[in-house]
């Protein structure tokens, strides 16, 4: 299955961020399909090939939640964002 993800590059503590397409179960600095932009949290800037990107989702490509974010914020696509991190479960006591 095909994924938009993210792939760290970058030193120690200067994260950036290549979206790449590629096969979900290989390896994140492996061999990928194709490059389709850049994302660097520490300035919160972003370019990303739009047009590529809605081909690629057109032809069955999932995305990871973290990317569904960064391209409702690029406004590529339009939808509710997702929660990243999830909630922890409330116990009841009793």
């Amino acid at each position: 299955m095909l994924v938009l993800k993210l792939q760290r590059i970058g030193k120690k503590h200067q994260a950036h961020f290549r979206l790449v397409i590629g096969e979900k179960r290989t390896k994140l600095n492996g061999k990928q399909l194709e490059y389709l932009g850049w994302y660097n949290p520490k300035t919160d800037k972003m370019e990303f090939k739009g047009e590529r990107v809605l081909y690629w989702l057109k032809n069955g490509a999932q995305k990871t939640d973290t990317v569904h974010n960064l391209l409702i914020t690029a406004s590529i696509i339009e939808d509710k964002k997702r929660p990243v991190h999830g909630q922890p479960k409330k116990v009841e006591k009793g």
